[in-house]
């Protein structure tokens, strides 16, 4: 009987090239700020350890369990808005380890979120957990904006949201350009409350359950003058309504073009 033929060990596999990122992370801004203040070899370890161009698969289980988190858009010129969002667990939707979406409900109507990043696709999120990692996470990335049905095309397994009052009028999708952790030294650990009464108002439209005038701004409105916005190209004057369609004016946008699109379909 023959001898079993030996073979000879396979030569060892070459190791995959790691890319070697040839621009820092940030701002050129934030660069010259570390310069004159000497933290330059802090912030290129942070940026070497922490930053992130994806979701890790600790960073998705942190976000499938988030509730809420806070937005920051900026119109073209650069003026900024912060917001917060909230919803059940997981309405900040992974897509996949480099796409977020989440669900606009029904709001105030200002829309100033939707606006600017109709102008400037650019948007920062930030996620912070009180209550059991009192840790953060940062998200910067581009938006798109995609009316519900369009996004259930894209995303055919999207589950559908029972409560009412809580249906999308719209998605933003973000593509995810940085990911990175906010440390939890100055984050105060909080406790839930058990949920008693009726719960959250969904969707309404009631002044009182919206929180009413709290701040007291309604009796101070008018020192400011009445509000007579300027008229606009093409546009019919404010609160009057439209006799027939009117097209948008056209420009140049950065952000997803869904206002433009919508205003085309009503027309």
């Amino acid at each position: 009987m023959d001898a079993p033929t030996t073979q000879p060990p396979l030569p060892p596999q070459p190791a995959r090239p790691v890319p070697i990122r040839s621009s820092r992370p940030g701002s050129d801004g934030e660069h010259l700020v570390q310069l004159r203040t000497g933290t330059t070899a802090r912030a290129d370890k942070f940026y070497a350890e922490q930053v992130l161009d994806r979701l890790n698969a600790r960073m998705r289980e942190f976000v499938a369990r988030q509730e809420m988190f806070f937005l920051a858009t900026a119109d073209r010129h650069g003026s900024c808005d912060s917001t917060f969002r909230a919803g059940p667990p997981g309405f900040l939707h992974v897509l996949d380890d480099t796409t977020l979406a989440y669900p606009e409900y029904r709001g105030n109507g200002v829309q100033a979120s939707l606006g600017n990043i109709e102008e400037n696709a650019q948007v920062g999120i930030l996620m912070v957990d009180f209550v059991r990692d009192r840790i953060g996470l940062h998200v910067n990335g581009a938006a798109r904006v995609l009316a519900d049905a369009d996004m259930r095309r894209e995303r055919p397994g999207l589950p559908t949201d029972p409560a009412p009052g809580r249906r999308p009028e719209v998605w933003v999708v973000v593509s995810v350009d940085e990911a990175y952790v906010h440390c939890s030294k100055h984050i105060p650990h909080l406790q839930k409350v058990p949920l008693t009464g009726p719960g959250r108002s969904w969707g309404t439209d009631d002044f009182r359950r919206k929180g009413g005038d709290f701040f007291g701004a309604a009796a101070e409105a008018g020192e400011r003058g009445p509000y007579a916005p300027p008229p606009r190209a093409g546009r019919t004057p404010w609160k009057e309504e439209p006799t027939e369609p009117v097209a948008p004016p056209s420009r140049t946008s950065s952000g997803s073009g869904f206002v433009s699109r919508l205003l085309r379909r009503r027309s």
